[in-house]
């Protein structure tokens, strides 16, 4: 079955075969993304009108909408052009009036005649202490009043496209909403009292109060765990399929982990032993391992990573691990060095700066195998680089990576095992979303030894303050970042603000004290003042967020962060992380601007509360939406048209759950709720997972 079932072809033909549309509104209307009668079911109403009619307009509170029958008046052309077009009306208690602009009198005496009774909605508002209706949405006779909606939902508009177009469009598509098979387990329909789908899709586009439009409505619940339960399932069948490929069988000996274990001068914490457990069982399991190492800012992911690597080198093969940039590949390399010393393990790094006969002598040694461990850039994807038995690759910084990169690095070895780590917490709800083809290990402890950062709030006029503080800090050796603010999306932009504060700072702390790393610095040069910052050379750093990801300079003990109130949540948990990370007690200032919104008070203030990653991103979410959490442009989200990832997390649950459960029941959804789970693919246009399942 790898074509449209026949029963959904009426909502996926062109849009302009419903009544009233025509091609230029069909043109308007697929420039908003609606291309067919599905598009427009799931465009929800965001709001509503209540048009209840009422005896008389004194019975609201202008500015308010009104439905009431009038006897029409006299008429009032404007006297000079411009001037507005008057009606006096009156409805059982008072009289107002309607008023119209660049309206044709001949029309306006045909539509209203004098003496004759209309049933009028639209917003009353008073101008000049008369009640006015300007431009009344709706002028129908009294008969026809049964016509006017009582509550009237409002869809959210595109240039061109009419509410009114918008009402005679979702009416005749839900004319074609076909009763289909159910999907859903049917006891989880009844515990939460979901509708059927035909009956959700009328429930949620006439909606009769505006409870109706809340996501916790039920037809509105009922359409997102739809959407969710779709998406979940793709993501269990690539998972599926993922699994049923072959892995390699690494069998760890734990000889050489143990050498390193005995080098630390501390135990790993239990949440680290529970990871590195998780990962020598997947490693020693004949399926491919696709696991995610989520850990918190100095959770440890490095050691854990480690233990993995050295598990495949005990089993005879070799491991590779990638970091999205130079510095960062350099920093695991010196972070794992002296590791990889005490196990006696030969470790190499390779980035896109190898050239000539020094890379075709490390190609050499990775070829014969005598290379064991190689960390790198993405330049261990080109072409040449071959391996004797790659086992496992760690990428390191997912969300750099889509589910295409993973796929192609996996490509690489025979069947390789992957491990993606990250740093930045993200809720529950959204690795879900994004990572839900994986199988997640958790670091929520702290290694010992690692000293609270203390977070203050400080406001940018006190500036004067901030930098004579800075300057005794320095004096007493001390070494701080001073990250500058997000101007706008734009680099040259944020260049500017970060060289400007630069040269402040040199003037104020002296020449040779202050280095400078930014976007749109060649990779050498940002290298440079990298290394003379890491070796002590200069004490303040002043960056842009390049230094957000994994720069670990042991002395620093001070984050400076301007304008703290442009960056989100995440962003700046991510950049107190740099500090904190030796024995010095560790400051990170917030520096905000004054006036700061109440919202804005409240985010900084989380970060003074708690150094708990994962409840941040949860406020993060609540406070800023999805797609900001993760950044929108490398989010790797999926765009859900009715289902909400803040306020319906708890439905993704749910339908992870159930997907993963009707895979394993019915593999090949070929029973009856397999079948109908296979339409609501079709349906919500996830049909390249259909083919996953003809691949098993």
């Amino acid at each position: 079955m790898s074509s449209r079932p026949e029963i959904l072809f009426p909502l996926f033909g062109a849009i302009t075969n419903l009544d009233g549309i025509g091609p230029k509104t069909g043109q308007l209307l697929s420039e908003a993304g609606i291309s067919r009668p599905r598009d427009l079911l799931m465009t929800l109403p965001f709001s509503g009108v209540d048009r209840g009619q009422k005896a008389s307009i004194r019975d609201i509170v202008p500015p308010a909408v009104a439905t009431v029958e009038v006897t029409i008046g006299e008429h009032y052309p404007p006297a000079t052009r411009g001037r507005p077009y008057r009606i006096h009306v009156t409805d059982a208690q008072t009289t107002f009036q309607l008023v119209f602009f660049h309206a044709r009198g001949d029309y306006l005496a045909k539509q209203l005649p004098t003496g004759q009774k209309r049933v009028v909605s639209g917003k009353i508002e008073v101008f000049d202490s008369v009640a006015q209706m300007v431009h009344p949405d709706h002028i129908v006779r009294p008969e026809e009043a049964m016509e006017l909606p009582a509550f009237e939902p409002v869809y959210p508009l595109h240039a061109g496209i009419t509410q009114k177009l918008m009402w005679k469009g979702t009416r005749a598509a839900l004319g074609l909403a076909p009763d289909l098979p159910e999907w859903i387990d049917p006891k989880l329909k009844a515990k939460h009292e979901w509708p059927s789908l035909q009956q959700a899709f009328r429930d949620a586009h006439t909606p009769e109060a505006t409870m109706d439009l809340s996501p916790h409505a039920k037809a509105r619940e009922r359409l997102a765990y739809d959407e969710l339960f779709a998406h979940q399932m793709t993501l269990a069948l690539a998972r599926a399929v993922a699994r049923r490929s072959k892995g390699r069988i690494s069998q760890a000996t734990g000889v050489l982990q143990a050498k390193v274990l005995g080098a630390l001068p501390y135990a790993p914490t239990g949440a680290q032993r529970r990871a590195i457990d998780e990962i020598i069982a997947d490693l020693a399991s004949p399926m491919r391992m696709n696991r995610l190492l989520q850990g918190d800012v100095g959770s440890g992911k490095t050691l854990v990573a480690f233990m993995a690597l050295l598990a495949v080198v005990e089993a005879g093969g070799q491991g590779v691990m990638m970091a999205p940039t130079e510095i960062l590949a350099r920093q695991h390399l010196d972070g794992l060095q002296g590791l990889a010393a005490s196990a006696g393990v030969n470790l190499e790094l390779l980035t896109g700066r190898d050239k000539g006969a020094e890379r075709a002598a490390k190609l050499a040694r990775l070829a014969s195998g005598e290379i064991q461990i190689l960390v790198g850039t993405h330049a261990v994807f080109q072409k040449g680089v071959e391996f004797q038995d790659l086992r496992l690759s760690i990428i390191d910084e997912q969300h750099r990576f889509g589910v295409n990169q993973r796929m192609e690095l996996g490509a690489k070895g025979e069947a390789v095992d992957v491990l993606v780590m990250t740093a930045t917490p993200i809720p529950r709800s959204l690795a879900l979303a994004q990572f839900g083809d994986m199988d997640v290990s958790i670091l929520d402890e702290k290694p010992a030894g690692r000293t609270p950062v203390q977070t203050a709030l400080v406001s940018t006029g006190r500036m004067n303050e901030v930098v004579e503080k800075l300057r005794r800090a320095v004096t007493d050796g001390r070494q701080a970042y001073w990250v500058c603010p997000l101007v706008e999306e734009s680099e040259f932009i944020d260049m500017t603000a970060a060289e400007e504060r630069f040269k402040r700072l040199r003037a104020a702390l002296g020449e040779g004290v202050v280095g400078l790393v930014h976007g749109q610095m060649p990779p050498a040069e940002k290298d440079a003042a990298m290394a003379r910052f890491v070796s002590g050379e200069t004490k303040v750093l002043v960056a842009t967020t390049v230094i957000e990801v994994g720069v670990n300079v042991q002395n620093a003990s001070i984050m400076m962060i301007e304008r703290a109130e442009s960056f989100g949540l995440a962003q700046l948990h991510q950049l107190r992380g740099r500090v904190g990370r030796g024995a010095v007690a560790s400051t990170c200032l917030l520096l905000f601007q004054e006036p700061l919104s109440e919202t804005g008070r409240r985010r900084l203030e989380i970060l003074r509360e708690t150094e708990d990653g994962f409840r941040i991103s949860e406020e993060d979410l609540a406070m800023r939406g999805a797609g900001d959490v993760i950044g929108t442009a490398q989010s790797g989200l999926p765009r859900f048209r009715i289902a909400d990832l803040e306020r319906q997390a708890a439905l993704m649950q749910i339908a992870q759950t159930d997907a993963r459960k009707l895979l394993v029941d019915d593999p090949k959804l070929e029973s009856e709720r397999g079948k109908a789970a296979r339409t609501l693919l079709w349906l919500m246009e996830q049909d390249k997972s259909i083919r996953l399942i003809s691949v098993g």
